[in-house]
């Protein structure tokens, strides 16, 4: 049976843990892997990231519609994820619209605008995570599958328990984290497709 199964990785060209996503999207194409899941944060069309005014609450508004929509999330923690901080430049949380401005989605260089934002709201107990927030997005995304109560994978882009890489705010899920790379019979280094069905609940 299908998982919608929403993935949460740091995108860095150079840096980041795309490859371990793409092992993941590899397993849910082809049919060796019986695993069969959905990559939920993989910008489809009609993403709100396609609108040339695109904010970062627009985004993260789109992260919760689709953390909602899965059955499990999987996040993916490499050596750099605790120092990622894209998405955190927002000040309309605690000022008013007229004193704040923010960057359209991947549009640095062309600098800031106002922001759109007309009024907020506190968002409350049974509602999502805020879009409007200092969270980085890799931070929005946890705490979002935590309200909802939604099971977490969290696998270290490495052979081993790396608990030095968790990001502060995902203390307290060190039993939940396991390493992605294991070693076949050969001694290969290959992706632990066993634990992934076991905590996505194939077997």
């Amino acid at each position: 049976m299908s998982k919608q199964v929403y993935i949460s990785a740091d995108y860095a060209e150079d840096d980041g843990d795309r490859n371990v996503v793409e092992i993941l999207n590899s397993w849910g194409r082809d049919n060796y892997h019986v695993v069969n899941f959905i990559d939920m944060s993989k910008v489809a069309s009609g993403s709100v990231s396609k609108n040339p005014d695109c904010r970062p609450c627009d985004l993260k508004q789109e992260f919760n519609s689709q953390i909602n929509a899965s059955s499990a999330v999987i996040f993916i923690v490499g050596d750099k994820t605790a120092y990622r901080t894209a998405g955190t430049i927002c000040s309309r949380a605690n000022k008013d619209q007229i004193y704040c401005e923010c960057t359209p989605y991947k549009q640095n260089t062309n600098g800031t605008k106002a922001c759109k934002v007309f009024s907020t709201l506190t968002p409350g107990p049974n509602d999502d995570v805020g879009n409007i927030n200092s969270f980085s997005y890799l931070k929005h995304e946890f705490e979002q599958a935590k309200k909802r109560n939604k099971p977490i994978v969290i696998f270290y882009n490495s052979t081993r328990n790396e608990s030095d890489w968790l990001p502060s705010y995902m203390k307290g899920y060190e039993s939940y984290a396991i390493p992605f790379w294991t070693f076949d019979s050969h001694g290969k280094k290959v992706g632990n497709y066993s634990k992934l069905k076991e905590v996505l609940g194939y077997v």
